[in-house]
């Protein structure tokens, strides 16, 4: 369930993220932004499972919430790994798309809403699809982030099988 949702919030960030990289040329702090997409794709799982966890106590310090780790913080941190994957598969075919055909149907009248559901999604819907799965299965293979934002209150099927094995179980 929570790779399913992950999997959506993803595609969505991802996606907007990877236009932002592609369709705006020139803004300031484009640089910082293209390293922060990134970053999560370098970065090693343990670091980014520890600074996630050190940003959830002190949300809660702060803030109040999250009250206590569980779903909604394994979520949250697939999420934030699971975009940065998304945002390259689809920079990578708004790269190679033709703004040639986008420019033509404004020219002859369309909005660029129209122009967006009628010629750009359906060209990059197949990276959109690819982005999905691979953020789906990421977020279901995952381990060591999900070990440290989770709480008591929640577990995932890595999580169960690591510590059946731990405990002697056989597979």
């Amino acid at each position: 369930e929570i790779a399913f949702y992950t999997a959506i919030a993803a595609v969505a960030l991802g996606t907007v993220a990877a236009f932002v990289l592609t369709r705006i040329p020139h803004f300031r702090g484009r640089t910082l932004f293209g390293g922060m997409v990134t970053a999560p794709l370098v970065m090693p799982e343990v670091i980014t499972g520890l600074a996630l966890l050190l940003l959830f106590v002190a949300m809660s310090s702060m803030f109040g919430w999250p009250t206590q780790r569980g779903a909604m913080t394994i979520w949250i941190a697939h999420v934030t790994f699971t975009a940065a994957y998304v945002t390259v598969i689809v920079r990578s075919r708004l790269q190679e798309m033709d703004q040639s055909i986008e420019e033509a149907a404004q020219d002859l009248g369309a909005t660029p809403f129209k122009v967006f559901f009628l010629i750009t999604l359906p060209s990059i819907a197949p990276a959109i699809a690819a982005g999905w799965l691979l953020g789906f299965t990421l977020s279901v293979d995952d381990l060591v982030i999900t070990s440290f934002v989770s709480g008591p209150s929640a577990t995932t099927l890595p999580m169960v099988v690591f510590s059946s094995v731990r405990l002697g179980v056989s597979p």
